[in-house]
């Protein structure tokens, strides 16, 4: 502990507390995430009258029964504790209880448990005699295999999807507002494309894509290089977690500038960490293998356009190979406690 923290916990008197809890905790849980960990939870306990004696009781007396020990649900229902963020129940049971507890779905509530994790309340109990530990399934490895089309491309002009999906077999894809009546396999060619729907706007708009933009697949990374006099801008999931953005900004990618929009080896890291935490996580990745992309017109937070669909001209790439993997991921881990469709 530095020198500021012990003087700020001698004003506030949580050090004792925390070094009276530490004392119960089990295992080599890092020293000092620990710590932080505790005095996170003395500090809400401390606001609640009995909270901090009931929480020892339970600590010292482990097989007599104990209250309800509650803290404020957070809005994602997780709790920070230094770099790392993860469900309370799970924090303190492992520091009380199970140093090697992976995930939730490894604890399940006693019956005498008023306020246990899964039900949802605005209190969630984090007495580690409140939860017990239970078996999970071990997942055998399921590897990741390339399609034979590592991506396909959608066109629409605001809300109204026009002309075919455009699936892409070679590496380097071209996506344009000319047309090429050759019928190229390396090139999407909006200019060919009709719609009767089409307003003066989405008309100005088409006639600015011009060399549109270079897709392009390489060592498990797909990078979008903007051909065109005018920005194309991307939302992209997997770009925005690599950068530390929020999941839907929206980059701008100016004219004669590339940026990579996604990462095998990323997403390989998140699947592996998302598979300890459930069938719904792991299927919220598959937002991560959607890319939305606008010509000439941005959308969000810094412009009017508030949603893709309310631009002139867009296109939606679906990634092949990440999709189908987690397909197999989430055949083998079963259905889900929520039932979801599955992935196409």
């Amino acid at each position: 502990m530095n020198s500021s923290t012990s003087i700020t916990s001698l004003f506030s008197f949580t050090s004792p507390a925390v070094k009276r809890l530490l004392g119960w905790k089990q295992g080599d849980e890092e020293e000092k995430w620990a710590e932080k960990a505790v005095d996170s939870l003395v500090k809400k306990l401390k606001k609640k009258k009995g909270a901090m004696e009931e929480l020892e009781r339970a600590l010292s007396c482990p097989g007599q029964p104990s209250k309800c020990v509650t803290i404020p649900r957070s809005l994602d229902g997780r709790l920070q504790v230094s770099h790392r963020k993860g469900l309370p129940h799970v924090i303190y049971c492992r520091v009380w209880r199970w140093p090697d507890l992976q995930s939730h779905h490894e604890l399940k509530a006693l019956e005498c448990c008023e306020f246990p994790f899964g039900s949802k309340q605005k209190d969630i109990c984090v007495n580690p005699y409140h939860y017990r530990r239970v078996e999970t399934p071990d997942l055998r490895p399921v590897c990741y295999e390339e399609p034979e089309y590592w991506c396909s491309v959608a066109y629409y002009e605001l809300n109204n999807r026009v002309g075919e999906t455009f699936h892409a077999s070679s590496r380097s894809v071209l996506v344009d507002g000319f047309t090429d009546p050759s019928n190229n396999k390396n090139r999407f060619c909006l200019g060919l494309l009709s719609n009767v729907n089409r307003n003066s706007t989405i008309e100005h708009t088409r006639r600015h894509i011009g060399k549109g933009l270079h897709l392009y697949y390489v060592g498990g990374e797909v990078y979008a290089e903007c051909l065109s006099d005018s920005s194309i801008f991307v939302q992209s999931r997997n770009c925005n977690f690599q950068h530390g953005f929020h999941a839907t900004t929206v980059c701008k990618i100016p004219s004669g500038c590339s940026l990579k929009i996604f990462n095998n080896q990323l997403f390989a890291q998140l699947l592996a960490q998302s598979v300890n935490h459930g069938f719904e996580v792991v299927y919220e990745l598959t937002k991560m293998c959607t890319i939305r992309m606008s010509f000439v017109k941005g959308w969000g937070a810094e412009y009017h356009r508030q949603d893709v669909t309310s631009t002139p001209c867009w296109i939606e790439v679906h990634l092949h190979g990440p999709l189908q993997w987690l397909d197999k991921v989430l055949t083998q881990m079963g259905s889900p406690h929520n039932p979801i469709s599955s992935v196409s």
